[in-house]
């Protein structure tokens, strides 16, 4: 499987420090009565949230599918944590024991694109997971993506030593909830004859998870309760209005 993540560097691209404290307090929440202090991180990418966890006790082993992604990833490992390369759909083969939580921020769910898919990731979790385990899921509030027909995501400027890089992320609404996402990353530099150049795009293809579709399938796996946010900083969700839907399911 291709490396999606290996053309744009979308670690430099993030406000790392400002998203974890965004995110802290919520995962100090959702973490405060895990039965164990073992920690599954699906979608680890460079390892940021295993290196913020591990800092507060926790023993964590992350998951990603992108080689690229955990090689960032290696300067966040301790004695703390482990990161392993495979598809989150092949769960029950790359997680070894059970954990007392597991987490999934950052909009990674929709790399998974089938119902089947989904439901072979969350009842491996289930049997990984303590009794009375956690999992904290996030992605994006794709219920006001589709009604609303929203077609990009907010800009993200970041400066680098030659100007300042635009990270724009385009979506093309495909037929049975499906989604073409675009990221594109310009360089822009107003002095310059040419001020907007072209660094890096590419084609990403992604289920749009709604609420519903994650209801059912969480409810087939054994997660029974849940609790709903509609970002990490404890505001409910709002179909029409929020921009993220976040899942605390047990």
């Amino acid at each position: 499987m291709a490396d999606r993540f290996a053309t744009i560097d979308y670690a430099a691209l993030i406000d790392w420090r400002g998203r974890l404290a965004r995110e802290s307090p919520f995962l100090e929440r959702a973490l405060a009565s895990a039965p164990s202090r073992r920690i599954l991180d699906l979608g680890c990418g460079p390892g940021e949230h295993a290196r913020l966890l591990a800092s507060r006790g926790f023993e964590v082993v992350g998951i990603d599918a992108s080689a690229s992604m955990l090689q960032k990833a290696d300067a966040a490992i301790s004695p703390s944590t482990r990161f392993i390369l495979g598809d989150l759909v092949e769960l029950d083969r790359l997680a070894d024991g059970r954990f007392g939580a597991a987490i999934c921020l950052g909009n990674t769910l929709p790399s998974i694109r089938t119902r089947d898919g989904m439901a072979r990731l969350l009842g491996a979790l289930r049997a990984h997971l303590l009794p009375g385990a956690t999992f904290v899921a996030q992605v994006l509030n794709y219920e006001k993506i589709f009604a609303t027909g929203q077609r990009h995501l907010p800009l993200t400027l970041r400066p680098s030593d030659d100007g300042t890089l635009v990270f724009l992320r385009l979506m093309e609404p495909r037929p049975g909830g499906d989604l073409i996402f675009s990221p594109v990353v310009l360089r822009y530099r107003p002095d310059a004859d040419t001020p907007v150049v072209l660094e890096a795009s590419e084609r990403i293809e992604v289920h749009g998870w709604t609420r519903p579709e994650l209801d059912a399938l969480l409810d087939e796996a054994g997660f029974p309760d849940r609790e709903y946010y509609g970002s990490v900083s404890f505001s409910p969700y709002v179909i029409g209005e929020s921009p993220d839907l976040v899942i605390l399911a047990r």
